[in-house]
């Protein structure tokens, strides 16, 4: 029996839910990037022994779940699937709240609102709870979608949202709400090595969708703005893609969107899939994680697209499809996406001077990973505002090694 996990199940819309967790033979916990809903598949015991009885889910009723492993809720949601066979266990499929975006159609007609206007609406109109939702930037002049899912006109908005802005937003479930988040606000750089807790891995770099240059063109095919890579079509020629931004936005705000797209598509796919990890439940689809493969050279960080996490007994183990991260993105007012924390005289891109020390693994990690590492020149890639460790530096030499999450007062500005 796994004592790490609780398997609660809630009947006939009961508050009070009925523990079966001794009946568990393995869970398995996934999501995907580009799906609203995450899934939770059991198989249980189906038989009546010593000290049990058989769980008695069934679908048709609408009963509900509740999983947490070593004491925090990873899921709750509704059991859709069941099924029973000769060996006297019984399997089942649940999903999150996300399922009720997926699983509602109707026609959807917006003008002059924000993706967050869309979310909330979609969710009102399916009753679905809403716990929260980040203020998206970008007033959509009009989005009509006809008999489509609610997920569908979200998706949409965001999308619309980010070719505007290059801010990324994502949707998830948690304690049963619906919450609309911006992407980077959840870096928290867990580290995963070969030899340390990654058991096997598959790496595959492509620049067949690579773009050297982006030209903004108005309706009437006018040039707004435009930006390349000179040293890159030096390498591998040129491939140019072109884009019409709403005209709506300033002459900066055009020039800077150029530049946001380009350094989205200038980056060759490095696609990485990570099998048997030592499982960490805060790593899941939205989230990133820091690489270290030396045999292949990589040392980077990746954002997760895919998560399968799997509870057997007292192993907990996880496989991933993870892509690459930009170190840092534009937003179109000209700035960068990542929040300066407390301190706003210095923001994502500055070079500093480290002096050494602690640095950790996530912004909001009780214990350092390093506690010793020498000073030298740095990048800050992501701030985490009023985290524990609110800054997250990169070295740009061999004179210091940190590339992880640091405390205030810890860098100055460059000499």
């Amino acid at each position: 029996m796994n004592t790490k996990i609780s398997l609660i199940i809630l009947k006939n819309g009961s508050p009070k839910g009925t523990e079966v967790s001794q009946l568990v033979e393995s869970i398995s916990w996934s999501g995907r990037r580009g799906s609203p809903a995450r899934t939770l598949k059991i198989t249980l015991l189906d038989d009546d022994g010593y000290r049990h009885s058989r769980s008695g889910i069934d679908v048709e009723e609408g009963y509900q779940c509740i999983f947490s492993y070593e004491g925090k809720e990873l899921f709750r949601g509704m059991f859709m699937t069941q099924s029973a066979s000769s060996k006297k266990t019984a399997s089942y499929t649940a999903y999150d709240m996300g399922i009720y975006l997926s699983n509602n159609k109707d026609t959807f007609v917006y003008e002059n609102k924000s993706a967050t206007d869309v979310f909330r609406d979609v969710c009102s109109r399916f009753g679905i709870p809403v716990g929260g939702a980040a203020q998206t930037a970008y007033t959509i002049p009009d989005l009509t979608k006809k008999k489509t899912t609610g997920w569908d006109a979200i998706e949409d908005a965001l999308s619309l949202d980010y070719e505007n802005t290059g801010a990324k937003h994502y949707v998830f479930s948690e304690g049963g709400k619906l919450y609309l988040k911006k992407r980077l606000e959840n870096v928290k750089q867990w580290v995963l090595e070969t030899g340390v807790n990654i058991a096997s891995y598959q790496y595959k770099k492509s620049i067949e969708d690579v773009k050297t240059r982006i030209k903004l063109l108005s309706s009437e095919g006018t040039v707004l703005a435009q930006a390349q890579d000179n040293s890159l079509e030096a390498k591998i020629g040129t491939f140019q893609d072109i884009d019409t931004p709403d005209e709506s936005l300033t002459t900066a705000q055009i020039t800077s969107l150029a530049k946001s797209l380009l350094s989205e598509k200038k980056t060759p796919e490095r696609a990485l899939t990570l099998n048997n990890v030592i499982g960490i439940p805060d790593v899941i689809s939205g989230t990133a994680v820091f690489v270290k493969i030396p045999h292949i050279g990589l040392n980077r960080t990746f954002y997760v697209d895919e998560d399968t996490h799997t509870f057997e007994g007292n192993l907990h183990t996880m496989s991933l499809s993870l892509n690459l991260v930009s170190e840092t993105s534009t937003d179109t007012s000209g700035s960068s996406t990542g929040t300066a924390a407390e301190n706003n005289s210095y923001k994502v891109g500055d070079v500093v001077q480290f002096s050494g020390g602690r640095q950790y693994v996530s912004s909001t990690a009780s214990s350092p990973t390093n506690t010793n590492l020498s000073a030298g020149p740095a990048k800050i890639t992501y701030t985490a505002a009023g985290a524990a460790h609110p800054w997250h530096l990169v070295h740009i030499d061999s004179k210091s090694a940190v590339y992880g999450w640091v405390d205030d007062g810890t860098f100055s500005k460059e000499a």
